[in-house]
Formats: structure tokens, C-alpha cells, sequence
């Protein structure tokens, strides 16, 4: 037996709704601008706190740091990650066309300054190979190596702090930058950098990095191309020059190779049984240095050496700051792209781990590093991918690993900096190429059948990887953001589904499903607006079988009906008013006027009651 309830309730309008229980706005818009102003900018001792401990995350997390249970394992990956830092930063900072010890400048000042600030546990900060390489070919364009440099006159020391001059404008710049998207609250825009853009970006950067360091590992001294098609110039010029090969400098890259590729395989496929990574790299550019200077390569070979690395702390110096205008556009490339790279790593990290980033926060954190950094000799930093990578499967838990860094980075500045003396630079050449290489084999190639597999993600991952490949590193990204954007745009204005009773064994798990006649269930995942409007209304005309025509048919139709039951309507009361004062003798008051409109005559045989419209009738 079953019963059947009904629910009566009144039907309330906006309006309505208002007048009944009130609106919740009616007190706010009673407040007069300068009251609202007052209370949007008032602020409590303990608010002001709460404020300034989400702007200095490390006043949260040091509190409640577990000694016992983290900081062996921050040691171990700091001081880790540290060593890698000297051949990396020395290897980026030629990238950059600048001394190889500013490379260690900016392998220091922004560790420290982002274990204050960021908010990613495992994100290791430093120099980044696809950041040098833009801001390198900036520096190129603004300060061109002169034909005729001797590396022992006042002029090249002249020529080098002209060239650390624009690499500083370009990372004051991009602080600046990030620091009034911080203001804006742009961190919102990390959201539109999905996973198949980031892979294919980086392994279209990574490919761009190699090729352009195959001219420095073979000994030829040529021009660095810039622009669209870098990638294919670079090529036509090294096949061109091959005959100019040094093959001194060719041999060193094939022992490097001899040594590093086998090690480098050993840590990735035993990473989980090694406590930390064998530093074959560092011990690599140790037992090179050691043998140019034992047997003089440079001088024997004509091998190019890294030169003097001054022992010390660096002197404050101000940026290039004329320089401006002529970087502001590359410079709005470079942030994106440090910002774009950093904060999905940091992203990463933390949905493996279990914790959450704030885009904002790392927008301040990279942005105060950029800025103050600059003044310290240094170039555009940002997250790097095999250094974090290292930090956190060598066990690291939280920022203060960058503390152990930074201390690793320091050691080498303060004292051992001038042993690097004699070391040649087609080693740290090389060791771009093969660290390069590493994350170019990383995953994203055999990521790509599952994204294929997925329809739009696998164009996404495409069509950026070709961007980045054939145009450039700033606008393939551009390229494959855009295309994103356009193909959610796709997919919300298509987003209707078939009738559920169709599917509905698919879906619901039932034995048995039917359509009931008349009846059409369809859902739609996503808004309605005026971008998908029209195929929302294509789309329901195809599933009712509707068509404009038909319905502007049955709207004549409709109209025609309602025309002819008015007039009959009409007809059938005046018969009813004749035949009553024919036979009964009834006569209509002549006071009364018979105003017969046609709304009337249609609400009378329509059941509708209208007190307007009375009819007096009197014999």
C-alpha cells in the first residue's frame, strides 16, 4: 500500500521573497562609501599576524618542525642537491653568456631567499637551462662578442660586466613583474598551465638546449641564432662548420660521455636503493680541471677554460637600468616561462605528498628572489627540474634543505671557487647536453599514446611540442596555452549528452530501461551562455526532432486556432442574446453597454474569470 503526499506552497518571486523575510543586502547598502572603505582597510593585531605569517610561510612550518623525524633527511638532500648546484650553475650561467661564476651567485641568493617565502616543500630553486638560454639570447642581441676580445685586457672585464649588467636588469625586471601579479592576484593563471602543455613544453625546451650546445661541444666558435627557427639554423650552421671541428675538445665531450651517461642510468634505475645519487658530476669537472692544468689543454689544444673565479662574496652592483625598454618584451617571456615551470613542479610535488601550494605566494616568493638577487650580480632564476627532482628522491621534507644548499654554494664561493680555474668549458657544455638529454627520455614521449588516446589532451601536448620545436620557447607556449583555452572552449559549447534512457544500462547498472513517450532526459555538463548557446538549441531541435520550420508552423497553426475559436466564440453569444430576447421576451438594459471585446468572449468559454467584463440581463 503505498500513500501519496501533496505539498501546497505559495510560488515567491525575487520580490516577493524580499518583502516576506527581508534582504541580506539591505544593511551593506545603507553604509555610505567611507564607512565601506573603513572596513575593508581595518585591521586587527591578530589579522595583521595572521597576514604576515602567510607572507613569511617559514614562520608557520619552522615552529612545528620535527627534528628527529626530518632533519636527517633534509641534510642529506641539501647537501646533495648543493653539489650538484657548482657544475649546474657554472654550466647554465655560459647558457647565459655571462662568467661561470655568476652562475654560483645565483645558485646561492635565491636557494635562501625562497626556503623564507615559497611554499613547496620540494622545490629546488636556482639556475634553469630554458631560462638562461632566453635570457642568454637577450644578452647576445643587446651585447654581441666583439671579433677581436682579449680575455687578459681591461676591455673583457669591461665586456663581462656589461653583459651581468643586462642579465641583472632582466631578473630585477621579471621581479618586478611577478611581484605586481602577486599585487593583482594573478596566481589564478597557473590554473590554465595543464600537464600536457608543461611535458611538451619542457621536452621541446630541452631539445632546443641540446642542439644549441652541440657547436660549443665540438670546438666551433659560431654566432648563438635567436627567433623563430633557432632550432634549424643552429643545425645548418654546425653541418656547415663540421670541418672546423676541434678535436681536442670533441674527444674530452666523448669521455664525458664515456663517464656520465653510464653513471647518470645507474642513479635513475637504483634511485630507490641509493641513499643519495653518485655525484658523478661534480667529480667529473674535479678530474677535468685537474688534468688541463696537469697537461695545459688550453694552451697546447687551444681548448677554452673557465678562467678566474674571484674567492669571495659578491659586491652589490645596480642593474642595467637603461636597458629597460629594449628587454621589457623578452623579459615578460622570461617570467611566464619561470613562473609557468616553477609552479607546476611545485604542484606536482605537492599532490604527490599530500600538502597545498599557493600560486600567490609563490608568485611573491620567486619575485622577491629575482629582485633582490639582481643586485647581487645574478640572472633570472626559477624552479629547476632535476635538481628537484634529486632533493626529493633523496629524501627531503621541507624548505630547510635550501638552508644546507645554500651553506654547499657558499663553501665553493668563500674558498674552493679559483681551484675551477683550468677547467674546460666544453665539460659544462656537455653536461647541459646530458642533463638535458636526461629529462628529454624522462617520460614525455611515452606519456604521449595516453594523451593521444584521450582526443584533445593529446592535440594539446602536439601542437605545443611542434610550437615550441619550430617557432620559439616563449611563443610555443603562448601557442599551446591559447589552444588549450580553445579547446575547453570546444568542449563546454558541445557538452550535451545523449538521453539518459538511452544509456541509462550503461550508467545506472539497471536490468531493464525504456524510453517514456513524450519525455526526453538529457543532461548537460556545463554552463549555458552566450557562447554555446546556439548549439545547445541545435542540439535539443536534433533530440526532440524540432526544426525552426516546424515550430514556426505550429505557431501559425496555434494563432489560426485561437482566430477561429474567438470569432465562434463571439458568433455563439450573440446567437445565445438573440434567441433569449426572441422567445422569453428578455430585454437588455439600455444603461448597460455591450462592450464584447475579444478577450473577454474568449476568458467567458475559456473558464476564466475576469470581474471587469458583467453582463446585466433583465426581462
Amino acid at each position: 500500500m503505498s500513500a501519496s503526499v501533496a505539498v501546497y506552497r505559495d510560488i515567491y518571486t525575487e520580490d516577493r521573497f524580499k518583502q516576506a523575510y527581508g534582504s541580506g543586502d539591505s544593511a551593506k547598502g545603507r553604509l555610505r562609501l567611507r564607512e565601506k572603505l573603513a572596513g575593508r582597510f581595518r585591521c586587527s593585531k591578530r589579522a595583521c599576524l595572521h597576514l604576515f605569517r602567510e607572507r613569511v610561510p617559514i614562520l608557520s612550518w619552522l615552529p612545528r618542525y620535527r627534528v628527529k623525524k626530518w632533519l636527517l633527511g633534509d641534510t642529506i638532500a641539501g647537501l646533495t642537491v648543493g653539489i650538484l648546484h657548482i657544475p649546474q650553475g657554472m654550466a647554465f650561467a655560459l647558457l647565459t653568456s655571462v662568467a661561470p661564476i655568476f652562475g654560483l651567485y645565483t645558485s646561492f641568493f635565491p636557494v635562501v631567499l625562497y626556503m623564507f617565502f615559497g611554499t613547496g616543500r620540494h622545490v629546488s630553486t636556482g639556475t634553469f637551462a630554458v631560462v638562461s638560454l632566453m635570457t642568454g639570447s637577450v644578452v647576445e642581441q643587446l651585447v654581441p662578442t666583439p671579433l677581436e676580445l682579449n680575455s687578459s685586457s681591461s676591455e673583457a672585464a669591461d665586456f663581462e660586466a656589461q653583459r651581468i649588467g643586462v642579465a641583472s636588469a632582466i631578473a630585477l625586471l621579471s621581479g618586478i613583474i611577478m611581484l605586481c601579479m602577486c599585487g593583482l592576484q594573478l596566481g589564478f593563471l597557473s590554473t590554465y598551465l595543464s600537464e600536457p602543455i608543461v611535458k611538451a613544453f619542457t621536452s621541446a625546451a630541452a631539445l632546443h638546449v641540446t642542439i644549441s650546445q652541440l657547436q660549443s661541444m665540438l670546438g666551433l666558435r659560431l654566432p648563438r641564432h635567436t627567433g623563430t627557427f633557432s632550432l634549424f639554423k643552429t643545425l645548418a650552421s654546425v653541418m656547415e662548420n663540421l670541418p672546423h671541428t676541434n678535436m681536442a675538445e670533441l674527444l674530452i665531450s666523448l669521455v664525458c660521455l664515456a663517464i656520465l651517461v653510464p653513471f647518470k642510468e645507474i642513479n635513475m634505475r637504483y634511485r630507490q636503493h641509493l641513499r643519495t645519487p653518485i655525484p658523478v658530476e661534480i667529480l667529473t669537472v674535479i678530474v677535468a680541471a685537474g688534468v688541463a692544468y696537469a697537461s695545459s689543454l688550453d694552451s697546447s689544444y687551444n681548448i677554452e677554460i673557465v678562467g678566474h673565479i674571484p674567492a669571495g662574496f659578491p659586491i652589490p652592483r645596480m642593474p642595467a637600468f637603461h636597458t629597460f625598454p629594449d628587454i621589457a618584451g623578452d623579459t615578460v617571456a622570461i617570467t611566464f616561462v619561470g613562473y609557468a615551470v616553477s609552479v607546476s613542479l611545485a604542484m606536482i610535488y605537492a599532490d604527490k605528498h599530500g600538502y597545498s601550494i599557493h600560486p600567490n605566494q609563490e608568485l611573491l616568493a620567486h619575485g622577491i628572489s629575482n629582485t633582490v638577487s639582481s643586485f647581487f650580480t645574478c640572472f633570472p632564476s626559477s624552479a629547476t627540474l632535476a635538481t628537484t627532482n634529486i632533493l626529493e628522491s633523496a629524501g627531503g621534507y621541507t624548505q630547510l634543505s635550501g638552508l644546507f644548499t645554500s651553506l654547499v654554494v657558499l663553501i665553493v664561493l668563500l674558498l674552493i671557487g679559483p681551484l675551477f680555474y683550468f677547467l674546460p668549458k666544453v665539460c659544462l657544455h656537455f653536461y647541459i647536453s646530458i642533463n638535458m638529454g636526461g629529462k628529454k627520455r624522462g617520460g614525455e614521449f611515452t606519456y604521449l599514446p595516453l594523451l593521444i588516446s584521450s582526443g584533445s589532451l593529446g592535440m594539446v601536448w602536439v601542437v605545443t611540442w611542434l610550437s615550441v620545436v619550430v617557432l620559439n620557447v616563449d611563443i610555443g607556449l603562448a601557442i599551446g596555452v591559447v589552444f588549450s583555452m580553445m579547446t575547453v572552449i570546444c568542449r563546454t559549447q558541445r557538452s550535451i549528452s545523449p538521453s539518459l534512457s538511452q544509456r541509462c544500462c550503461f550508467v545506472l547498472f539497471v536490468s531493464q530501461c525504456y524510453e517514456v513517450p513524450g519525455v526526453k532526459i538529457v543532461t548537460y555538463n556545463g554552463p549555458i551562455y552566450y557562447g554555446n548557446r546556439g548549439f545547445f538549441r541545435e542540439e535539443m531541435s536534433r533530440l526532440l526532432g524540432l526544426t525552426p520550420e516546424k515550430i514556426r508552423s505550429w505557431e501559425k497553426a496555434r494563432k489560426a486556432l485561437e482566430k477561429r475559436e474567438r470569432e465562434a466564440a463571439i458568433n455563439t453569444v450573440v446567437r445565445l442574446l438573440r434567441s433569449l430576447n426572441e422567445t422569453k421576451n428578455i430585454q437588455i438594459s439600455n444603461e448597460i453597454q455591450f462592450n464584447f471585446n475579444i478577450n473577454f468572449i474568449f476568458s467567458l468559454f475559456s473558464g476564466k474569470r475576469h470581474s471587469k467584463h458583467i453582463i446585466f440581463l433583465r426581462k
